[in-house]
């Protein structure tokens, strides 16, 4: 009886190293899977989806990291930033969202350097013959007729902001700032185009070559709008490695290679106008 006793009790102390055990190893899996299972949250300006998501897709091959995307305009993105959203990098379209998260103390000391370069143009969803020299005497307002421009909002979005300060600098924003039709991100003023829904827009290069039902008019001189410039930064807060390393990675030969596969400019080459 007493070794019946002594018995039990040994094996419910086997029972229990057992439980621990399985539990220690269901821990150590679960931190195994986190690891696996890790993640890094890029803010980019809409313009960059298909260059980024291509390049995504290598890193992710070479590292076994994924990358989840959040695309829309810079304005926006930045504004979710501030009011904490949860992403590592940010990818803005134009130099001033930004300088505004860099200087109210958003992005990580250093690591903010210019990723691309883009090219500002005039597309139509119509059959405009041959593309034309955008100059001063171009007759914009003729062209539209009774029919709309459509742009990003000239307030907040780059692309808005960008064909604004070209218009103005030859001249042809008062003849057409009536009737122009803006949009929350530079794709959405590509959509009204390709829809039909307005006769010319103002996109960048690079949206105009993804869409097949635009072609592109004429493209604005560089030197009518700041250098169109997409600075890339990591942010501050709960950081993984991984983000650094996707930052490092857009810096490679292979990610460069497919944003100018993609019709971005080199920010060297945009930089110097």
């Amino acid at each position: 009886m007493k070794t019946n006793k002594i018995g039990q009790i040994g094996r419910g102390r086997l029972a229990s190293l057992a439980a621990f055990i399985l539990l220690a190893f269901g821990l150590l899996s679960n931190v195994g899977a986190t690891a696996r299972a890790e993640t890094v949250t890029v803010f980019a300006a809409a313009s960059l989806k298909n260059a980024l998501e291509e390049i995504a897709a290598g890193f992710t091959a070479d590292t076994g990291v994924d990358v989840r995307f959040s695309f829309a305009g810079s304005s926006a993105l930045a504004r979710q930033i501030e009011q904490g959203a949860p992403s590592q990098i940010f990818i803005s379209a134009n130099s001033d969202w930004m300088d505004r998260l860099e200087r109210d103390g958003f992005l990580v000391p250093e690591s903010r350097f210019d990723l691309a370069g883009n090219r500002l143009v005039l597309v139509s969803g119509e059959a405009a013959g041959d593309p034309v020299e955008i100059t001063t005497d171009f007759d914009l307002a003729g062209r539209l007729g009774s029919g709309r421009l459509a742009m990003g909002l000239i307030d907040a979005v780059p692309a808005g902001i960008y064909g604004k300060a070209a218009l103005e600098h030859l001249g042809l924003w008062e003849g057409v700032a009536a009737r122009v039709a803006q949009s929350d991100n530079v794709r959405s003023a590509l959509a009204l185009v390709a829809l039909g829904a307005a006769p010319f827009g103002i996109v960048y290069e690079t949206d105009a070559i993804v869409e097949p039902r635009v072609q592109v008019v004429g493209v604005f001189p560089q030197d009518s709008h700041p250098p169109i410039l997409y600075p890339a930064a990591q942010i501050k807060g709960p950081q993984i490695a991984s983000g650094a390393a996707f930052l490092a990675y857009l810096k490679g030969a292979e990610a460069q290679g497919l944003l100018q596969k993609h019709g971005f400019l080199p920010a060297i080459e945009a930089a110097a106008r």
